[in-house]
């Protein structure tokens, strides 16, 4: 599975980079960062920015260091192991995070879509790229056969964005499949 997750999310992943607001963040991280691919892309569209990913699975960190080797070696990114509920990252570090294909597997969306708005700064964007928007039929069954796994609505999800202290949510659905983007911003206001 992780051997396709590069390729496999490729089309979905840069249908979200699509949504990203025109900013030049120094600093990113990318939550839940699977094979790699998508820090690789957040390096490539943003050239001076550092981007540090995380992943919950030793396995998967591993592969998204071999990915980005060349970009770790530069100094320009770090890969290291995390748990999205208890982010062990500087408060109001990073002016963008990243979230592909991976909040089905999050343990309570509010407590840790609190943890991202910590480490993001003031105004800071966070954006969530997902293939299902929690009502196709087909990631519904994965739901029931993949422990763990729970596919969220648009709804659920700025509920809870907006709970964990996110404003400015927008969102987008794919017109002919069940992709979804949301994207919010740290209350600017807001201190952590």
């Amino acid at each position: 599975m992780l051997s396709g997750m590069n390729s496999g999310h490729a089309k979905l992943a840069d249908w979200g980079f699509t949504h990203l607001p025109a900013i030049t963040p120094s600093n990113a991280v990318d939550l839940g960062c699977g094979g790699g691919r998508n820090a690789g892309e957040l390096l490539k569209k943003y050239p001076k920015a550092h981007v540090t990913a995380i992943d919950y699975s030793d396995l998967s960190v591993q592969k998204a260091r071999d990915y980005n080797q060349d970009m770790i070696a530069a100094g320009r990114c770090t890969v290291q192991q995390g748990d999205v509920s208890n982010l062990k990252l500087p408060a109001e570090a990073f002016d963008l995070a990243t979230a592909f294909e991976t909040v089905y597997f999050w343990p309570g969306l509010e407590k840790c879509f609190a943890q991202v708005a910590k480490v993001l700064k003031p105004g800071g964007y966070f954006m969530i790229c997902n293939e299902s928007d929690g009502t196709d039929a087909t990631s519904l069954k994965y739901e029931k056969i993949i422990d763990g796994m729970k596919n969220h609505t648009v709804e659920e999800i700025e509920a809870a964005l907006r709970a964990a202290g996110f404003s400015g949510v927008k969102s987008d659905h794919h017109p002919s499949k069940p992709w979804i983007t949301v994207l919010a911003r740290k209350n600017a206001l807001q201190a952590s």
